[in-house]
């Protein structure tokens, strides 16, 4: 049995504290807790967890200790108590990390009274009020009330507590502050007027979004300095959405955030099961070596909220342990001390206790696979963040294509596309990265040149990093395309010819054509390529009459070829990604697949067969391997809250042997005996017999 407090004692109060924060339990408090809330309840469910971490409320809008800043509001029901200060000595007892957690993104009557300038200010000039509590008012991020304000609070907690971080809800602010104080900084730094609305084409915007990033990694340095002076081993840790390192100078995120924290707290409308593993992978895209926290809801993520309403347990325990399979460390929170409704207790400790059993083989090892997903941050960025789920379904359709397919990858930034980076890569993705400056083209090409494989689509590097659109793709000689003229549409009753004899092809007996995309762009292959797909040209979608085609097919809808330095590229002029995103046709998946396999170049280093549908994460050290197992199938694995988990049937898992290595021992971590396996060709192949929901094969070599 995993002992969470003696594993804690040698990185207590060091500043290697949070490599031992694993296992994170949030109290969120209510205004009326001090009077209701049972800590003898939360100190149990400290215990039953095996929680070695623990982030509790202290201030911002409201205080829990007896805070003696101007301004700063204490709750009117704590009285003489101090219910913040009670927990942190009683989860210290327990050998636990303590953070405190501020949210300031709202202030009461008597402050904004005493200081507009702290309030964010609308379109119109007016102040903002609070969109759900009238009463209250918005803060504005961009000034003082972040950086002479906040800072008074953070300095009196990290002073007064036996306490390791700041943990920051909601200060990122809420769309642009039109103010005096920030129209002016703003057209001081880059000459333009704020903008009134969202439009990455208007270059106001686009300023409108450095600026934005400038001021508030200025705050993340200005919190974290003031900390460390007061105790040197702690920090200030920014919460963060699983895209939100592209809004921040990631010099500053590398100096002062020892981890990092993901708020995405569980399935919304049509989430996906992976979309909790896919936030880590994007943090590694960035920080590969970074210690990644996912926080968990008890309730459902609806625009409804219900914040204080708990899920099932499926749901529960499928978000906490998709992130246990790629590496994020379990955090739930609970808003509210008190508990009307316990059934969220059992999963979440269910799921905490998974986690700790696998952690002691995952934690000496590194994150590995053949294929990697660039992470297109330079195109994103120039969304909205309300906004950029939209351009971001190319990337989700690739996402879910490779997970169905059984294809272990990794997400890797285009914030650092260096030589080292790209080279643990046999085989890059890119769904669509529009916008690549010439730097990130070279970058790319280079990889191509030193043998790199290479599958794109759509719009990949037609456009400049600043949205510029090229006369040409800056990526033309990697594609093996010359451009000639798009993207069109939305098209409809659009389809695809087969052509020729090529693997990209296979699969697809008794079809002469499948679907195509909804949005085009023409090109013209060079030679040396292959076309295993041509664009069928348009036919009207009615009168039904008129549904047949008119002419014979003509132009590139998929190109291949070999690029003469051991890789081969693929690409792919139409938005695939996208539209298997919103359709989930199989002829999408299996063309990207085969795409990837053919690109592969070799029989992918883990193969696995059996029904069901899996999420892997391959983790590796000098001494072996560990393949993660997840189980995503389930009777509403499209559309949470899930109700049931289906048990799967045994697997068999093929694994390349490394090079003048043998296997010495096959062990499933979760069931906590050995494995049978044979010998063949070079490979291990492991029978897996049924998981229920994790399972971790680990395999050592001699």
């Amino acid at each position: 049995m995993l002992d969470a407090r003696k594993q804690n004692i040698d990185t207590l109060r060091t500043p290697e504290w949070y490599k031992t924060a694993t296992r994170w339990t949030q109290l969120t408090f209510v205004e009326d807790d001090p009077e209701k809330y049972d800590p003898a309840f939360w100190i149990d469910v400290f215990k039953r967890t095996k929680s070695n971490a623990v982030c509790l409320s202290a201030g911002g809008y409201v205080a829990y200790y007896p805070s003696r800043v101007p301004y700063h509001y204490v709750s009117k029901y704590l009285g003489d108590k101090d219910i913040f200060g009670a927990l942190v000595d009683a989860a210290r007892k327990l050998d636990m990390h303590v953070m405190a957690r501020v949210d300031p993104h709202a202030i009461h009557d008597d402050a904004a009274k005493a200081h507009p300038e702290w309030v964010m200010v609308n379109a119109d000039g007016t102040p903002r009020r609070h969109w759900a509590y009238p009463d209250v008012w918005v803060t504005n991020a961009y000034g003082d009330y972040n950086t002479v304000f906040m800072p008074d609070v953070v300095k009196e907690i990290i002073r007064e507590y036996d306490i390791d971080a700041i943990f920051a809800n909601r200060w990122q602010g809420h769309g642009v502050d039109y103010s005096e104080d920030s129209a002016r900084r703003f057209k001081d730094m880059f000459g333009y007027g704020l903008p009134r609305k969202a439009d990455a084409d208007d270059p106001a915007w686009q300023a409108w979004l450095q600026w934005r990033r400038h001021v508030l990694t200025g705050v993340i340095a200005q919190w974290d300095d003031a900390i460390k002076a007061i105790r040197p081993h702690a920090s200030f840790i920014p919460n963060m959405s699983g895209a939100s390192l592209m809004e921040f100078d990631l010099s500053v995120i590398t100096r002062h955030c020892p981890f990092l924290v993901v708020d995405h707290q569980g399935r919304k409308g049509l989430e996906v099961g992976w979309s909790a593993g896919r936030n880590g992978k994007r943090i590694r895209a960035t920080f590969p070596d970074r210690p990644v926290m996912l926080i968990t809801s008890i309730g459902p993520e609806e625009e409804y909220r219900w914040k204080d309403a708990v899920t099932s347990p499926e749901e529960i325990q499928l978000w906490i342990n998709n992130g246990t399979t790629h590496g994020l460390y379990a955090w739930f929170t609970k808003f509210n001390g008190v508990v009307p409704d316990k059934r969220w207790v059992e999963p979440v400790a269910d799921s905490f206790n998974l986690q700790a059993a696998v952690e002691p083989v995952l934690e000496s090892m590194k994150p590995t696979a053949e294929i990697a997903v660039i992470d297109p941050s330079t195109t994103l960025r120039h969304w909205a963040p309300e906004d950029r789920h939209s351009a971001e379904k190319h990337d989700l359709g690739f996402y879910h294509a490779l997970v169905e397919a059984r294809l272990p990858f990794e997400l890797l930034s285009d914030q650092v596309l260096t030589k080292d980076n790209l080279d643990r890569f046999r085989v890059i993705i890119l769904a669509n990265a529009s916008c690549l400056s010439d730097a990130q083209n070279a970058a790319i090409r280079a990889y191509v040149e030193r043998g790199g494989s290479i599958i794109a689509a759509y719009e990949t590097s037609l456009r400049d990093e600043n949205g510029k659109m090229r006369p040409e793709f800056g990526l033309a000689d990697v594609f093996g395309v010359k451009f000639v003229s798009g993207p069109r549409g939305i098209v409809k009753n659009t389809y695809l010819a087969l052509s020729g004899d090529h693997p990209i092809g296979e699969g697809y007996e008794g079809a002469s054509r499948i679907m195509g995309g909804t949005r085009l762009i023409h090109v013209e292959p060079v030679t040396s390529t292959a076309t295993p797909f041509l664009y069928i040209p348009d036919f009207p979608d009615l009168p039904m009459e008129e549904v047949y085609p008119r002419k014979a097919p003509e132009g590139a809808a998929v190109i291949a070829r070999e690029t003469g330095r051991g890789g081969r590229a693929v690409y792919i002029p139409w938005n695939i990604g996208e539209i298997f995103w919103e359709v989930f046709a199989v002829d999408h998946a299996r063309l990207i697949a085969n795409a990837v396999r053919w690109a592969l170049g070799k029989m992918p280093r883990v193969v696995i067969e059996g029904p069901g549908v899996i999420d892997m994460a391959l983790r590796e050290n000098d001494e072996g391997i560990a393949l993660s197992l997840f189980n995503l199938t389930n009777p509403m694995m499209m559309k949470g809250p899930i109700r049931e988990n289906y048990p799967l049937a045994g697997q068999t898992v093929s694994v390349e042997i490394p090079k003048g290595k043998s296997v010495d021992k096959a062990w499933l971590v979760v069931a906590d005996r050995a494995a049978d396996f044979s010998l063949r060709n070079g490979r291990a192949e492991v029978e897996v017999p049924g998981i229920e929901r994790l399972e971790v094969l680990h395999l050592t070599w001699t």
